[in-house]
């Protein structure tokens, strides 16, 4: 019961994160494309890339820890359903380099600070 209640708590962190990162993003960058998507995909990826190293590398705890921020924190923060939906709609609307665009920034980017986040966890 107490991981469940971990992951409830780290989710509710997590929305809150991601809608004050996504309201930074448009206040900042724009409406012209989705940055708000982009940036908490590659922060998300960058994090849980980290945890996943601290962890395999016995620096950090797993309980409850992976729970509140592996799973729910950073699992309500990323938005991988919701860089889908961008992309579609910005098909749809004939941006067809922006939605290439954003495949690629935001497939490139996380894939590449996940990578970091593991190395740097992994340090001794």
């Amino acid at each position: 019961m107490l991981t469940y209640l971990a992951v409830a708590c780290g989710g509710a962190l997590g929305a809150c994160l991601r809608y004050a990162c996504n309201e930074l993003a448009l206040n900042v960058l724009g409406k012209s494309f989705p940055f708000g998507t982009l940036l908490v995909n590659i922060l998300g990826s960058f994090v849980l890339g980290l945890l996943y190293g601290l962890f395999s590398a016995g620096l950090l705890a797993t309980s409850p820890w992976r729970a509140l921020v592996a799973i729910g924190l950073i699992g309500a923060f990323t938005t991988f359903s919701t860089f889908s939906l961008d992309t579609v709609l910005l098909l749809q609307q004939g941006e067809w380099q922006k939605a290439i665009a954003n495949v690629f920034f935001n497939v490139l980017l996380c894939l590449t600070l996940a990578w970091l986040g593991l190395k740097l966890g992994s340090m001794k």
